[in-house]
């Protein structure tokens, strides 16, 4: 990955494209590379919407070559949601893709005159921009089949659906798996509404001809991919729950733990999570023909994805997440497989986050504005309106804060106005840590402190204390910093916890990769820069301590059935960052 595409959509005369060296990035990747770009060329206070945002894509130090699980792609920009740094990052097939063309980033700046809607087209040979109005308010499934037509099936594609073109704040960006269904989405944080506001539909990859990047130290590379893939599958979580039911193998876990937030976080468990877990889902699957274990990019070995076919045996979606199916499911107090994977349908469809559309319709029926359970009225909150973008499809197209300001809701589960997903931070007080202290606001993957508080995966912090959390959540997002910008999914962190020889493995990988010997704490160094440069800029935005919190309630209401509230002081909170 020796060059960096940039493009200005508002150059004079219309877009214009450029190649540099990738420089200092050449060795960079994922989340490092885009926050760094993001840090230095974004103004902190500009628009979120505005010419002065850009749209960084990134692949990770490893994607496009034969190492394992490494096709994770990152994007970053200025959060319409949050008003702060984003990077969202997705499987899918697009960070393969572009690393093999050679791509370190996508720098995409400036916003064209007009109402003209673009897609970009890059193959080894070209880059082209061309103007095509014949997809304006497509919607992700029909504009892929479409575009299928034009480039065909030996392509990555990532694109927005109406909701991304509406400038919608939860609005996604869609990236096709193997068989090109978009399905993987960059999902939080509205990095969509700015691919929008930039008048970009979609962008198609074609590596045809091109070669996997090749290793400095090729046996070593070789030798470390092996013990590395022999980790994740042997253990437990990576090798064994995970591949069998996908992540929502955690519903029963987080049910039985009394952290499973329910009807808009008023209780930590709910009655019908056996009708929606990981185990039902994976039967039902089967049964009708799909699959419960499935890859979303070549090369993962790990496969917690699956293929959820209609009650006749035909395609409806990918396999719904866990956090989909709890923020559809037992946050709205739906208990129905069918409506939930309907729901993730028209998510993935219009190009919304599922954590973000499903809380919000949540604190909508919390509002009044439905019963909870009511399973047909929430897909056509939606479907019909905000696939159709009405004045109350754009509310909720919004998020889960701004629904509930028009709806007069006084428990909003939001941090820097981002949904809160599917673990309660009252019984897993690790995770509620991460949600308000992440630079990326409520955020489960920011530092994933349920794989101690709950699995026992990397050690055993008592979920229900507050001791202990703010040390664990800060070396977790330390190390996951790290991780995004590897281009490995972030699911090898289960064995690497667990495994020396599994975390040795991944050292050798990068080593092997670059010619160099990596240890912990060129892992640590690359974790803290990271995030050091995010909060920086989140600082330049108007951000302070206050923003740093739970929403009062966590600290006020008690959460049946432990009947406890969250515990960690606000002054052990502002210690997270103190890394000396």
């Amino acid at each position: 990955m020796d060059k960096i595409l940039r493009i200005d959509m508002g150059a004079a005369g219309g877009p214009q494209q450029s190649t540099e060296k990738a420089g200092e990035f050449a060795a960079l990747g994922g989340r490092a590379t885009t926050s760094t770009i993001v840090a230095k060329e974004v103004p902190p206070d500009c628009h979120p919407l505005g010419a002065e945002n850009k749209l960084v894509i990134a692949p990770g130090m490893l994607s496009g070559t034969a190492a394992a699980i490494s096709g994770r792609i990152s994007v970053g920009c200025k959060s319409p949601l949050t008003g702060g740094i984003k990077e969202s990052n997705a499987g899918g097939q697009a960070a393969q893709v572009l690393a093999r063309l050679g791509y370190a980033a996508i720098i995409i700046e400036g916003i064209p005159e007009g109402d003209d809607l673009y897609k970009i087209h890059i193959n080894k040979d070209r880059v082209e921009i061309s103007v095509d109005n014949s997809n304006k308010l497509l919607d992700n499934y029909p504009l892929i089949e479409k575009l299928r037509k034009e480039y065909g099936d030996k392509v990555a594609f990532m694109s927005i659906g109406s909701a991304g073109e509406r400038l919608m704040a939860s609005a996604s960006i869609a990236c096709t798996d193997p068989e090109l269904r978009p399905t993987r989405h960059c999902g939080r944080g509205g990095v969509g509404a700015v691919m929008g506001s930039k008048q970009i539909k979609a962008i198609i990859l074609d590596d045809t001809d091109c070669k996997n990047r090749q290793p400095q130290d090729a046996e070593k590379f070789k030798a470390a991919n092996r013990v590395f893939v022999e980790g994740i599958r042997k253990h437990p979580v990576a090798g064994e729950g995970l591949p069998a039911y996908g992540t929502n193998v955690l519903t029963n876990v987080l049910n039985e733990a009394g952290g499973y937030p329910t009807n808009n976080f008023k209780t930590g468990q709910f009655d019908g999570a056996t009708k929606i877990s990981g185990e039902s889902q994976a039967e039902l699957e089967i049964k009708r023909g799909g699959k419960a274990t499935h890859g979303c990019h070549r090369g993962c070995v790990i496969q917690c994805s699956g293929i959820y076919n209609d009650k006749d045996g035909n395609y409806l979606t990918k396999q719904p997440e866990y956090e989909t199916v709890w923020s559809h499911g037992g946050h709205c107090g739906i208990s129905d497989l069918d409506t939930i994977a309907t729901l993730d349908y028209w998510d993935d469809n219009i190009g919304v986050d599922t954590i973000e559309m499903g809380v919000a319709v949540g604190v909508a029926m919390d509002g009044g504005l439905l019963e909870f359970g009511d399973c047909e009225g929430a897909i056509r909150l939606v479907r019909d309106e905000v696939g159709k973008g009405t004045p109350l499809g754009r509310i909720l197209g919004g998020g889960a804060g701004m629904t509930g300001k028009a709806f007069g809701v006084m428990r909003v589960p939001v941090v820097k106005n981002q949904a809160l997903p599917a673990y309660d931070p009252r019984t897993v007080q690790g995770i509620g840590v991460t949600y308000a202290t992440s630079t990326q606001g409520a955020d489960h993957t920011a530092g994933y402190a349920v794989a101690t508080n709950i699995l026992k995966v990397g050690g055993d912090v008592d979920p229900l204390k507050p001791e202990g959390q703010i040390e664990l959540s800060r070396n977790l997002q330390i190390a996951t910093a790290s991780i995004d910008s590897t281009g490995l999914c972030l699911f090898i962190a289960f064995p690497i916890l667990d495994q020396p020889e599994t975390f040795q493995a991944m050292l050798d990988l990068l080593g092997g990769f670059y010619g160099i010997e990596m240890t912990g704490d060129d892992v640590v160094a690359l974790g803290q820069k990271v995030l050091t440069l995010e909060r920086e800029f989140n600082k330049g935005a108007g951000f302070g301590p206050a923003d740093d919190r739970l929403p009062r309630f966590f600290s006020t209401e008690k959460l049946p059935p432990h009947n406890i509230t969250f515990g960690v002081t606000d002054e052990e909170l502002d210690q997270l960052y103190n890394w000396d």
